[in-house]
């Protein structure tokens, strides 16, 4: 429209503010613009109103000025207007017209009011999921936003997070590792971070690549499993525990044989002193590393229950599922032996390498070794049974990628109608006293954590059979 820069006078208008308005020309026309557009009935810088007023400003500067105006219709809706005022100077250089410019902006407005409910709703939600949630820039792992759950988890709130870099919370020598491992990864298990005050703590990691106000995004799910594996990690050393209670006898009899030809040794070595007799050379040498031999293999079996026996901190390395396998055996092979089992080990030559912990892989072996040991002693007390074959066999291969471990025994089995459950915490079918209901639950925990499954296989009275499986890392 356009107006009298004096009066505020409508002197014309348009087709298309008269459609915006709903209003016809002739009930426009000798109005003041402020009676029409806020049915004021005073100039709006008299009238105190929010809106700031742009033909003011362009009346006192000479130039153009923009602003924001709320109008109300005749019919009483509201309206949003972006105004636009061009000054119109007379000869002598004074303003007397001036142009006023409306774009309609209602739909606009409504939609950014629609698009702060959307945001209101997604930031309650965003804050009600109960674990930490990140979203990071997908290449610079720059944190971008984060729910106010960081909080419990890291001691660190929104504002000391958000533009920094999520690798921070990783520990140096792990940050360029777990940058590839974020990016071609679904989930990251057991990950270590530090929080606030430079302390580890143990989380889940589960990734989804998005998008988010146009730009790629990773968003990170966070579960804190500290606690967890504190507890995991208790029932691990108590089962440790347990498992060299049971081994006592076998261990009193592997040391017992080192230090009996110890003490056949030393007596020989008293009696010819008493009797002050001349030992010659040769049998002097051969007592001597007769007793040094026999030393270091009673070191040897102190030394591994000694490390086996210990609370260690979990260390993931390089291994050979063989090496461990043997080890597993220096531990309860004596006593397997004294009870007449025989093992019988096919174990593939060069199987390549799977990243574990050793210590831990060892107590899943000697778990199922033992389990093993008790399935053939209980086929053993039946009436008809005395005269079975008692074997354990070990084996190891590697195709397509996995190493396979298989422990087979030849023991009362089985039965089929617990086949699925005997990997719950507490399920045993030992007698009362006899079993915790641990030893095959923790065995399945620490084979999951490396990636790897394992399963039971039986027939009632011809045995069971467990089956492990591991992938085998690209070492390229």
């Amino acid at each position: 429209m356009l107006l009298d820069a004096k009066t505020y006078e409508i002197i014309e208008v348009n087709h298309a503010f008269l459609n915006s308005y709903g209003m016809k020309r002739e009930e426009i026309l000798g109005k003041r613009c402020y009676e029409v557009t806020h049915h004021l009935n005073v100039p709006c810088h008299h009238a105190n109103t929010s809106c700031p007023c742009p033909m003011e400003s362009s009346i006192e500067t000479g130039k153009l000025s923009y602003a924001e105006h709320v109008h109300r219709d005749y019919d009483g809706r509201t309206l949003y207007f972006e105004i636009t005022t061009y000054p119109l100077k007379d000869v002598s250089g004074q303003v007397d017209r001036i142009i006023h410019l409306s774009r309609d902006i209602t739909m606009r407005k409504h939609l950014e009011e629609e698009l702060k409910k959307s945001e209101k709703k997604y930031r309650f939600l965003f804050n009600s999921i109960p674990n930490p949630v990140f979203v990071l820039e997908a290449k610079s792992f720059k944190i971008i936003d984060c729910n106010d759950k960081v909080s419990a988890v890291y001691g660190r709130n929104k504002e000391e997070l958000v533009n920094k870099n999520f690798l921070d919370l990783f520990e140096e020598l792990d940050r360029e590792h777990y940058a590839i491992e974020i990016k071609t990864s679904d989930i990251l298990n057991q990950v270590k971070h530090m929080n606030k005050y430079g302390q580890p703590i143990y989380v889940n990691i589960y990734v989804s690549p998005s998008d988010y106000l146009g730009t790629e995004v990773l968003l990170l799910s966070i579960t804190d499993i500290t606690d967890r594996l504190l507890v995991e990690q208790q029932l691990i050393q108590a089962s440790k525990m347990t498992t060299l209670g049971e081994m006592a006898t076998g261990i009193a009899h592997e040391l017992n044989q080192p230090l009996s030809v110890i003490k056949t040794a030393s007596r020989f070595l008293l009696k010819k002193v008493e009797k002050k007799e001349n030992i010659p050379d040769e049998s002097m040498k051969t007592l001597t590393e007769e007793i040094d031999s026999h030393v270091d293999r009673a070191s040897r079996v102190i030394n591994h229950l000694r490390e086996f026996g210990r609370k260690p901190k979990v260390i993931d390395e390089k291994i050979q599922i063989n090496d461990v396998f043997n080890r597993a055996l220096e531990v309860i092979g004596q006593q397997l032996k004294v009870r007449g089992i025989d093992v019988v080990k096919e174990l593939e030559d060069d199987l390549p390498p799977i990243i574990a912990d050793s210590n831990r892989l060892e107590q899943v072996f000697i778990n199922l070794l033992i389990n093993a040991r008790d399935a053939i002693e209980e086929k053993l007390k039946q009436a008809d049974r005395k005269n079975e074959t008692q074997k354990i066999y070990l084996r190891t291969s590697t195709q397509d990628g996995m190493i396979t471990v298989q422990i087979e025994d030849t023991g009362i089995g089985i039965p089929q109608s617990v086949l699925n459950k005997i990997f719950e915490p507490f399920f045993t079918t030992k007698e009362a006293g006899k079993g915790t209901g641990l030893g095959l639950s923790i065995s399945y925990s620490i084979v999951q954590n490396y990636h790897g499954a394992i399963k039971a296989e039986s027939e009632p009275g011809k045995g069971a059979k467990f089956i492990i499986k591991f992938l085998v890392p690209d070492w390229d």
